[in-house]
């Protein structure tokens, strides 16, 4: 039966074996407590002017600490209770907002309201603010606590109500108890609290407290020790909570980005926009993936997640250097929960670090519009960078197939190249001029110079690039005949037009490019050797796109959201079969047919998915070959034979990962087990899914 003038013995008793049950052992610390003495010491504090200078008698360092911000705070030490939210909505959205803290102190909550009935004690969860979003206990207690506020609403910080166990708690960082005349406002004197904060898991920044309250003759030494240890109660089921919305986020990131590569780098954070996972992401300002320095850890906040969690919106919230990378909204059960930050895996050189030597707004503009990051490619870049710095060198010879992207090479040294803001870039294709007319067009004419010239005169393209660059595509295709005059303005810097005896001074850098094999036709006799050796000094190659491996899908990526920009549009997702085929193609077109491809799949695409069958047969029909090679010969994608059980496991494993891409949904369904079972299994045999 309860005693009417004070708790429970039996179940005080039972509270302090709950304490020592979950922190191994009861705080004893012997607590002088002077109820008179610590009342004069109030009054004494409030007659004087408040300083924390001066020694204070009877009372502890830490209450007289928490009067004086209370006092210099404003706080009306006669106050009688604390602020009170009573509007439905904000309480309905205080609980929405902490519904992982709410989630997670559940149980605690559920196992010690059993104990607290007839004692006259209650405890209470508050949020990061001191604001209380749950409470349980005795129900006279609870009863009786919302004559002072302490209920669902209550507002409990120090910069609320003063000196009290919830506001205390959340201003030093640790569990602490405040006992009667202690507190700071005199309404509230005739409790006792004691609270501990709640921090969170993955940043230690505090997220709650935890307090335990009712009137004086229930302060025991060992309520501190029972709110830390459900406070570590809680934290607990935090880290558990998000260990689970961790592996989901991570399976979600599978799911949608079939075409991250194990070397690109990987952020992943959570909905309030804190790293959880970071996978080859380098640390400080060393890295070359990003405009600005990003140190990635645990907990570290890195963004805010729009509510809406479309593309753009995502895109947008990103910080400024975090703009380089490749933004993915993640979901869970409906809700935007995540994002993935993907970053392109940076080789020992890099197209940033090839432009970086040079400090040129207008190379850096130039080697951006240079997607890729295979070697041979970074290797050409590098070189054309340097020719574009140097003054030594007036021209450059770019071979490479039909397709490749040879252009971009030379306005990336009319770029390095350029001195003022109105250099010229001249351009011209030898294939597309007519035999007749290449003197003319290389090195103008005067009046009346030959049948059809205009009678003005009219200058050549040497004349027209004077003072910036000077593009012959398809150098091979130059006339025989032609070849000597331009051999002797290049040595020369001199150009005659057709008709002058005048010479004019040019300063001309020529990139010259073909699609032939210069050699080859020097051999032939189709092409000029002291002409070959003046323009090839130095040379590059840009690799067929065959030879530049996971390129691909960069410029896949990087076609498909300037297409779909352009026309307004959602960018197109590829499934994992799609994207093998145009992997495993050999792109005789090179990058002019990949982006000639992904303008056909925005305008001809039935749905927002690219599948196989949506491609072109020639592309399609390699990847089924392919696919039927496997299946006519399993034992090349299977390791050596098995000798036990475990082997056996853990190879059924690894090969339902790579037929699933890694979902582990499907591939716990694959196996006849649970994803828990999976999960534990992975963990045995120490198998790491792709990128974990």
């Amino acid at each position: 039966m309860r005693n009417a003038s004070g708790p429970n013995p039996m179940k005080t008793d039972a509270l302090a074996t709950h304490a020592s049950m979950a922190t191994g052992q009861l705080v004893l610390d012997r607590i002088d407590y002077d109820e008179r003495a610590t009342m004069r010491a109030w009054e004494s504090f409030l007659s004087d002017e408040p300083t924390s200078a001066r020694d204070p008698v009877h009372v502890r360092s830490l209450i007289h600490d928490s009067w004086y911000r209370s006092a210099t705070g404003g706080i009306n030490a006669q106050g009688i209770e604390a602020p009170l939210s009573s509007d439905r909505d904000e309480i309905e959205y205080l609980t929405r907002a902490n519904a992982e803290l709410l989630s997670a102190a559940r149980r605690s909550f559920a196992s010690l309201g059993q104990l607290l009935d007839g004692t006259g004690a209650m405890l209470v969860l508050a949020d990061g603010d001191g604001v209380l979003i749950d409470a349980i206990g005795d129900k006279k207690t609870l009863h009786d606590g919302m004559d002072i506020h302490l209920g669902i609403g209550g507002k409990w910080n120090e910069d609320a109500v003063g000196t009290n166990g919830i506001g205390t708690a959340l201003w030093t960082g640790e569990p602490i108890f405040v006992h009667a005349a202690e507190h700071f406002c005199a309404g509230i004197k005739s409790w006792t609290c004691a609270g501990a904060p709640i921090r969170d898991p993955l940043d230690g920044k505090i997220i709650g407290v935890v307090d335990l309250s009712g009137y004086s003759p229930i302060f025991r030494p060992h309520n501190t020790a029972l709110v830390a240890a459900t406070a570590r109660q809680i934290e607990k089921a935090l880290a558990e909570q998000q260990q689970e919305q961790r592996t989901r986020l991570l399976e979600a990131f599978i799911s949608s980005a079939p075409n991250y590569r194990r070397k690109d780098g990987l952020v992943i954070v959570d909905h309030r926009g804190r790293a959880i996972f970071c996978n080859n992401v380098p640390n400080g300002d060393t890295t070359e993936m990003m405009d600005g320095p990003m140190e990635p850890g645990r907990g570290r906040w890195l963004m805010n997640l729009p509510a809406s969690g479309s593309d753009t919106d995502l895109a947008n919230a990103l910080p400024v250097h975090l703009r380089s990378c490749h933004v993915t909204p993640l979901k869970l059960d409906g809700d935007l929960r995540g994002a993935a930050l993907v970053f392109p895996s940076v080789p020992a050189v890099s197209i940033t670090t090839a432009i970086r030597r040079q400090e040129n707004k207008h190379l850096r503009a130039a080697a951006a519009m240079i997607v890729g990051e295979s070697e041979k490619l970074l290797a050409a870049v590098d070189v054309a960078s340097r020719v574009a710095g140097s003054n030594g060198v007036t021209s450059l010879l770019i071979e490479g197939e039909t397709g490749v992207g040879k252009e971009l090479f030379a306005r990336l040294v009319h770029a390095g190249s350029r001195r003022t803001e109105t250099d010229p870039f001249i351009a011209m294709n030898c294939g597309a001029i007519t035999k007749e007319l290449f003197g003319s067009e290389l090195f103008g004419h005067v009046g009346g110079a030959f049948t059809g010239a205009s009678r003005d005169g009219k200058p050549g393209i040497f004349e027209l690039a004077n003072g910036g660059v000077l593009s012959l595509d398809e150098i091979g295709e130059l006339p025989l005949e032609i070849q000597p005059f331009l051999l002797r303005v290049l040595e020369e810097r001199v150009v005659h037009r057709i008709g002058d005896s005048r010479g004019r001074s040019v300063d001309v850098r020529l990139v010259a490019s073909t699609n032939r094999d210069l050699k080859q036709e020097v051999a032939a006799g189709r092409f000029r050797s002291d002409l070959y050796y003046r323009i090839g000094a130095v040379s590059i190659h840009v690799p067929p796109l065959r030879e530049r491996g996971d390129d691909v899908l960069l410029l896949i990526e990087h076609f498909n959201r300037q297409i779909a920009k352009l026309g307004g549009n959602d960018p197109l997702e590829f499934s994992n079969e799609a994207l093998d085929a145009l992997l495993t193609y050999r792109w005789p077109g090179n990058v002019r047919e990949l982006k000639n491809l992904v303008e056909r799949l925005h305008i001809m695409a039935r749905g927002g998915t690219i599948e196989l069958q949506d491609l072109p047969g020639e592309i399609s029909a390699g990847n089924r070959n392919s696919m039927a090679m496997h299946n006519d010969h399993p034992t090349a994608i299977l390791e050596a034979p098995v000798c036990s059980f475990e082997d056996a496991e853990r190879q059924a494993i690894k090969n339902a990962l790579a037929a699933e891409g890694g979902n582990l949904s499907k591939v716990a369904l694959r196996l006849g087990i649970s994803r828990p079972t999976l999960y534990r299994k992975l963990g045995q045999y120490g198998i790491r899914r792709g990128f974990l």
